[in-house]
């Protein structure tokens, strides 16, 4: 390789109108990333700066962030402003066709509702990350609710201990699905259909003839579990006390994550934008809590389901385990070269699916207090995998939120009671929901393409 194509650092004075790049000096939230190099077509001129523009963004102000966002866009980087202008576009059209739409009453039902199928959608979300899919989490979501009936209510179990045993059977039941996919190499699809048909039939057969276990919904994880059921028992300051812990949060990883960049050399956030993003955070957390807190107050599901959010965002941003599912996601011998023990990493996911599956299951009893034969049936699967789809996460693996989970199911539910209020046929709800997933998988089909043609897919 020749000397003019060697990157090396220069301390001689800027040569006059040489078009050379001028050294930028470090400001907050920018880090001298400039380093030089030989121009190829005259090797006696003076070196070049180089300086990636995106690192001057901030320097900008507002026509920095406005450059910037249209570089994503034109990149393929959208992130979740497609799913976040259409969930804005629906409950326009709703709210105009009905004024009730956006009553704190209709929207309280809409946070509670959503919280069963959202949890089987966390679950999916581990999956797609990796390429896959799991066609199992509706039969095991119905057969861990079952199995919680049977012992609680048939054997007299300990109500909670029966929850626990419930949830460990999803897990061993993903466990071994992942296994059949990782170990013995049998397709996910085929792996994850089988246990939609077994754990169906097997939860047919333990609810026999009846074909219904009513649960008691005056005590234990299904009371808690029930609509009727709020945060500090619908005081006014439990929702605000949420809201609180939210903004506190956001800031504390904020901070910790501009720490941690700037000791790392690399770009971060400056304190001024931290302030401003969780500035509009503690806005609609609260306004959130106000609405919420007109009706009846924040389900104990809603905040279930949230604090699982939190949790699980944590696990794949801030934790080895998460980096690993995502770069067995982007590319399976990259990973295996990297030391990443693919197939545990496999197996792991489809167990955390099938743990998520059957926590949704207990969701599920506490909205009906009983296990019946429809129970994970009919469309839960098919929302759920459209929930992750359409709030974000790819179907080809590797890019991806844990928050798409949330953002679809959103979008969902208010397509459903949307339509509910309407007086809407069920058959135009499946119709409208089949569309926003087309359009979803459209927009990251689209946006893949175009991070390819950028480079950066």
């Amino acid at each position: 390789m020749s000397d003019t194509s060697k990157t090396v650092k220069s301390d001689s004075p800027e040569p006059e109108k040489s078009g050379t790049a001028t050294k930028v000096g470090k400001t907050e939230g920018v880090v001298d990333a400039q380093e030089t190099v030989a121009p190829a077509d005259d090797p006696t001129a003076a070196p070049v700066a180089v300086v990636d523009p995106r690192l001057l963004v901030r320097e900008e102000g507002l026509k920095g962030y406005l450059t910037e966002f249209k570089r994503k866009v034109k990149g393929g980087e959208l992130g979740s402003l497609p799913v976040v202008i259409g969930l804005i576009v629906i409950w326009t059209i709703f709210q105009t066709q009905n004024d009730r739409f956006l009553s704190a009453d209709n929207l309280s039902n809409i946070s509670y509702f959503m919280s069963a199928t959202g949890m089987l959608a966390i679950g999916l979300v581990f999956v797609l990350l990796l390429g896959e899919i799991d066609l199992s989490v509706g039969s095991v979501s119905g057969l861990s609710s079952t199995l919680f009936a049977v012992f609680a209510v048939n054997h007299g179990v300990n109500p909670w201990l029966a929850l626990v045993l419930a949830v460990i059977t999803g897990v061993a039941i993903g466990s071994l699905q992942g296994w059949f996919f990782a170990k013995v190499g049998v397709p996910a699809f085929v792996v994850t259909l089988a246990g939609f048909l077994g754990w169906n039939g097997l939860m047919l057969w333990l609810l026999g003839d009846s074909g219904t276990i009513n649960i008691p919904s005056e005590t234990g994880p299904v009371h808690l579990l029930g609509q009727s059921s709020f945060f500090m028992d619908q005081a006014i300051i439990g929702a605000y006390l949420l809201a609180g812990l939210a903004v506190v949060l956001s800031l504390v990883g904020n901070f910790n994550e501009q720490r941690r960049r700037k000791a790392a050399g690399v770009p971060f956030r400056p304190t001024s934008e931290i302030l401003l993003r969780v500035g509009a955070l503690a806005v609609a957390a609260f306004l959130s809590a106000a609405v919420l807190n007109d009706a009846a107050g924040v389900s104990n599901a809603l905040v279930i389901f949230l604090a699982a959010l939190v949790i699980v965002d944590f696990v794949l941003r801030r934790t080895t385990y998460g980096r690993q599912v995502f770069a067995v996601g982007g590319g399976i011998e990259a990973a295996r070269r990297a030391g990443i023990n693919v197939p545990m990493v496999r197996i792991t996911v489809f167990a955390i699916s099938g743990g998520f599956a059957a926590i949704g299951g207990m969701f599920f009893a506490g909205q009906t207090a009983s296990a019946t034969l429809s129970a994970g049936g009919g469309n839960t699967l098919m929302l759920a995998i459209a929930a992750a789809v359409i709030g974000g996460t790819s179907l080809f693996g590797g890019r991806g939120s844990v928050w798409s989970a949330l953002l679809g199911m959103l979008v969902i539910q208010s397509i459903q009671t949307g339509l509910d209020l309407l007086n809407m046929n069920t058959s135009i709800q499946y119709m409208i929901t089949g569309g926003v997933l087309l359009g979803a998988v459209v927009i990251d089909s689209v946006s893949r393409k175009s991070q390819k043609a950028a480079g950066r897919g």
